[in-house]
């Protein structure tokens, strides 16, 4: 499992480069610091689930967690995601939603967003959904419950697996890898246009991704 569990992390995890050991004037110094702290919630998550305290689970395993053991999936992709695809009675509360904000510094970032990740992924600019941990708290006071957390690729219910330890819920699970390693029978019930496994991607990704399935098909 620790083998498997570091292949996961390796795929959806980005490693960091080494800093300089050039020193470096105060001014310089505050954006090392900010990355760090942004990136603080998903170090955390990851000493969770090393640790055994978030338990991961892998597709292939998580149709018995949720009938065998208890589990709820909570899905915590954004709705653009779910609406391509979803588990049949799954929980939907997302952990990222779309960045509505019209200033100039926002309009700028979703500009440059498009150009570099929007118009490829059919992602939106987001941002985290402050109230993430009330509306998991609305749909399932009981901090008891075991919930089975899942996103696309595994990093961002990592971050919303954080949240909800640190909301006082631990009896948590993690989607080892997400939807996008799952297989057809995986899941028995699936709802939407796409597979499960391809809900993540859009924009001019999805028409390579159709021209694959196209070839693979005739081929």
């Amino acid at each position: 499992m620790a083998t498997q569990l570091n292949h996961v992390f390796r795929i959806s995890i980005l490693k960091h480069k080494t800093q300089s050991e050039t020193p470096l004037t105060t001014s310089q110094r505050a954006p090392r610091f900010q990355v760090i702290n942004a990136t603080s919630s998903t170090g955390s998550a990851r000493q969770l689930i090393e640790s055994g305290t978030v338990r991961p689970i892998w597709p292939k395993d998580a149709s018995t967690a949720m009938n065998s053991e208890g589990f709820i999936l909570l899905d915590v992709r954004p709705a653009w995601e779910r609406e391509k695809a979803r588990v049949t009675g799954s929980l939907h509360v997302p952990i990222f939603v779309e960045d509505k904000d019209n200033s100039p510094i926002t309009l700028l970032k979703k500009w440059v967003h498009f150009g570099y990740i929007g118009l490829w992924t059919g992602q939106y600019l987001t941002t985290v959904n402050s109230e993430f941990l009330s509306q998991v708290e609305n749909a399932i006071p009981g901090k008891d419950t075991k919930l089975l957390v899942a996103c696309g690729e595994g990093l961002r219910s990592m971050t919303a697996a954080s949240k909800l330890y640190n909301g006082g819920y631990k009896n948590l699970g993690w989607l080892a890898g997400g939807f996008n390693r799952s297989k057809d029978n995986d899941f028995p019930a699936v709802e939407g246009k796409e597979k499960l496994q391809h809900a993540t991607v859009g924009g001019v990704s999805y028409l390579f991704l159709q021209l694959l399935i196209f070839l693979q098909a005739v081929g």
